[in-house]
């Protein structure tokens, strides 16, 4: 993903976007294409192989939000044995076959890199063909598409490589296992409707990883507070909403003036918001909820940067929309 230019001045983009992350400046941290790059390089691999444990851990839930797709696998063609020609030839005959692919839709707001490499690592373990749409403000478009093409290429070996693992070599995901869209979008910024047409009809999972509090810090609680709002207005019935976040006081947020803040935890505002009220037709279910969750990275790891585990907490919703009749019962 880098070229030799950059490679030189890595170390110096770490730190600008470190002393961002630091102030808590999201918008300077993740506002150039070059912080990034380094960004991915740096701290994504450990949030996608956690995120990727998560995802792996909430299998049994992901199931209900699986749905049948019609397709058609052209096979390689076949040699039949019937009645040769006059030249003794036989043909080669390949015959399209109707199948129902099972596939999983994710819409994830904010992040982008990690939650990209995770969903595919979620996919490789599975049966399943997956479509990601990732939202963010930032510019994502270039380093999500170059993350595509590396997880969909068989890694490159040495030549010094065994033949037997060099046959065993496989991409990550295979180009049509996983389909990816990226809208560059402020999502305190969209319209309900908007957001209805990027979630669509079916059932889905919706992930907010470690950037809720980034809206709740940049946008209010006032803006992130109708985002949710919004959220449970435009999802499809039996979809989930997974959040992650820092624990205890790294994840809380500030109301009132500078001289009188009060702060709220993340959890609270997001109970509050989500549990706490009437939704007009529907309600959220509590499926899960940790505090304090350590992933711990696994032995054997081999990265040319230091990766560390990581601590977070977890909540698990499920929608449930309320059905015309119920309405009209109402």
């Amino acid at each position: 993903m880098a070229n030799r230019d950059s490679l030189n001045t890595f170390p110096a983009l770490l730190q600008e976007i470190k002393q961002a992350l630091f102030h808590r400046d999201f918008a300077a941290a993740f506002g150039r294409e070059d912080y990034l790059e380094a960004y991915a390089a740096r701290w994504a691999p450990t949030r996608a192989l956690g995120y990727a444990a998560v995802l792996k851990g909430l299998e049994g839930y992901l199931a209900e939000v699986v749905a049948g797709e019609d397709a058609t696998v052209e096979p390689k063609a076949e040699e039949v044995t019937g009645e040769a020609g006059d030249d003794g030839v036989k043909e080669e005959v390949g015959v399209a076959m109707p199948i129902t692919r099972r596939r999983i839709k994710m819409v994830s707001i904010g992040g982008c890199a990690s939650e990209q490499v995770a969903f595919a690592s979620y996919l490789s373990q599975t049966s399943l063909y997956g479509h990601l749409t990732l939202v963010d403000s930032a510019p994502w478009s270039h380093v999500t598409s170059l993350i595509q093409e590396h997880i969909t290429t068989p890694p490159q070996l040495s030549r010094y490589t065994s033949a037997a693992l060099k046959a065993s070599s496989r991409a990550l995901v295979e180009n049509a296992q996983l389909s990816l869209s990226f809208t560059q979008q402020d999502v305190l910024q969209l319209e309900r409707g908007k957001l209805a047409e990027l979630l669509g009809a079916e059932p889905l999972v919706v992930t907010i990883l470690f950037t809720l509090n980034e809206l709740y810090t940049n946008g209010g609680i006032g803006k992130t507070t109708k985002f949710l709002a919004n959220l449970g207005q435009a999802l499809p019935d039996r979809s989930l909403l997974l959040i992650l976040d820092s624990p205890g006081s790294y994840s809380e947020a500030a109301v009132g003036k500078e001289n009188m803040k009060k702060r709220y935890p993340m959890q609270w505002l997001l109970d509050h918001t989500l549990i706490g009220t009437d939704g007009s037709g529907y309600r959220w279910e509590k499926l899960e909820s940790h505090d304090s969750v350590w992933f711990r990275l696994p032995e054997g790891l081999s990265y040319p940067m230091q990766l560390e585990n990581m601590r977070y907490q977890m909540h698990l919703y499920r929608i449930e929309k309320a059905s015309p009749e119920t309405k009209d019962a109402e």
